[in-house]
């Protein structure tokens, strides 16, 4: 069995190897948000929003920020939901600057196509954890459009390169529409996808990828961190390979 640019002859030896690759380490830091435009000075520029109104989402998001239960981890509804929540703007508004803040084409909703047959077999459980989305797939380029609602995570991305051999390309859609779709990819995948939530550290991480990769006769086991997820592929020979996600 291969593991990146090593072959191994028995189950004992790949799960030394996989040890060392699955030994959790910190998520690389994001982007920071400072580097950006600011969501509301966009939609002013573009004269979609008023001072006034500006002023009232974020003297609103403020008093909500002080009235969050010291107890409960912190969950900041951003600017765009309160925006959209006092009448200022619409989702399609609040999309289209994110677009624009994140240099990134905006996806309209006539132009989703759902179908998980249709592209590569990415986890549900990642796509749904990072909202996002395959939404067309150019075979020729062997290029990838992934679509995403609130950010794009470039980790996520490069974990789809490494994984699948494709090349990325992100996009921004509604949440609306993601949700739907999601929904309507999710109905369409019952099996093929195995997932563990219970794993005690990377050793038994690795015990486990070693016995599956061996008792279904894996040619090759490919493993990508994604966020606070290990995203493994068991490629086997003229077979589908067998998809597993441990948190």
């Amino acid at each position: 069995m291969r593991l990146r640019d090593a072959f191994y002859c028995r189950a004992e030896c790949l799960e030394t190897a996989l040890i060392d690759v699955l030994r959790v380490r910190p998520a690389p830091p994001r982007e920071p948000a400072a580097r950006r435009i600011p969501l509301g000075l966009l939609l002013l520029s573009r004269q979609q929003l008023t001072e006034e109104q500006l002023r009232w989402a974020l003297a609103a998001q403020k008093e909500a920020d002080g009235c969050v239960d010291e107890a409960l981890p912190p969950q900041r509804k951003k600017i765009g939901l309160w925006l959209q929540e006092l009448g200022f703007a619409t989702e399609l508004q609040v999309t289209a600057a994110l677009a624009r803040q994140w240099s990134c084409p905006l996806l309209r909703a006539g132009l989703m196509a759902p179908g998980s047959r249709r592209f590569p077999a990415i986890p549900a459980r990642l796509l749904a954890s990072f909202q996002m989305m395959p939404v067309e797939l150019a075979a020729t380029t062997r290029t990838l459009l992934m679509a995403f609602s609130v950010g794009i995570d470039y980790a996520a991305l490069n974990a789809i390169e490494q994984m699948l051999g494709y090349r990325t390309e992100p996009c921004l859609v509604a949440p609306s529409t993601l949700r739907e779709a999601l929904q309507a990819l999710a109905r369409e995948r019952t099996a093929g996808e195995i997932n563990f939530d219970r794993v005690r550290d990377s050793d038994e991480c690795a015990h486990i990828v070693a016995n599956y990769a061996s008792t279904v006769k894996a040619d090759e086991v490919r493993v990508a961190r994604c966020g606070d997820y290990f995203w493994v592929r068991l490629e086997r020979l003229r077979r589908e390979a067998v998809t597993m996600v441990f948190s």
